[in-house]
């Protein structure tokens, strides 16, 4: 025999590429979503805000015009509501839907919070895409909007607005509200899908939501506005859900064609959304 050492051969390795779109995501959705959902109930400051700011505008702003909301030229001419319509209640319809405007701020923060402390990092050198962090992301965000219509309903109830529409209608409406929550909670983090700035997630928010608020008829009638502002209105996803919401709550009926337009909205910011976190969703 000569002096040669054999040496087996080795079985191949296959380098894994951690986060590939290959990689089934099903177990990693689900574990990062109840992650999200449990932060949330664990982080009871977050809740109270959450509840307590559209409660303050149908509180404070509702009622400051409580004392000329029966009356017919304020109701008709107005609010271009039926007579007897309460400001409250035209109001409520506009206060759940700018809510959902600013939820994405807190899906942000709570992004940022993951890359400074780490987390982000170990999660994405596990076989989970980015594209999975920013879905459950932005999934979480909305469904901690949703939290604050019961408390909402349970506060116009208190306030004496009544409640027209069937059930069916009353569910259509917070379909579109959940609608409204995930396309903007899926904007907000893609503006912020590179960012570990604390203080991005307010910029952008102070930037957008104060003129997406009032160019939305969700506080008056989109029709009292100068053409501008019209304009606006008409492409502002958050003025479809208030008219949603206005058909139930006051003339109690329901337009589908709305719905439509709001899960339009929807798929494209989670389409556009995820290809943007899949590019430049980064830790540091």
């Amino acid at each position: 025999m000569s002096g040669e050492t054999k040496v087996a051969a080795l079985p191949s390795v296959h380098a894994v590429r951690h986060g590939s779109a290959w990689v089934p995501q099903g177990s990693q959705f689900s574990g990062l979503y109840l992650r999200e959902i449990i932060k949330t109930f664990r982080n009871p400051f977050v809740i109270v805000i959450t509840i307590a700011q559209p409660f303050m505008w149908l509180a404070f702003f509702g009622s400051s015009f409580g004392n000329v909301g029966n009356s017919a030229f304020f109701d008709q001419t107005v609010l271009h509501a039926p007579v007897g319509t309460t400001f409250i209640q035209f109001l409520l319809p506009g206060v759940l839907s700018t809510s959902m405007l600013s939820i994405g701020m807190f899906g942000s923060m709570s992004t940022i919070q993951d890359k400074r402390f780490g987390f982000m990092k170990r999660v994405l050198i596990t076989p989970t895409s980015k594209a999975t962090v920013y879905l459950t992301k932005t999934l979480g965000s909305a469904t901690r909007g949703l939290v604050q219509i019961p408390v909402m309903l349970v506060a116009a109830w208190a306030f004496g607005v009544p409640f027209l529409g069937g059930v069916l209608d009353w569910l259509g409406f917070i379909l579109g509200l959940t609608l409204l929550g995930v396309g903007f909670s899926a904007f907000f983090l893609a503006m912020t899908a590179s960012s570990t700035d604390w203080q991005t997630p307010g910029v952008i928010s102070n930037f957008i939501t104060m003129p997406l608020m009032f160019a939305s008829g969700a506080l008056f009638p989109a029709s009292n506005y100068p053409s501008w502002m019209q304009l606006i209105a008409n492409y502002n996803p958050v003025g479809y859900a208030s008219l949603l919401g206005r058909q139930v709550v006051v003339y109690g009926s329901f337009d589908w064609t709305y719905l439509g337009y709001l899960a339009v909205f929807a798929a494209a910011m989670l389409i556009l959304g995820t290809a943007v976190a899949s590019r430049y969703l980064k830790v540091e």
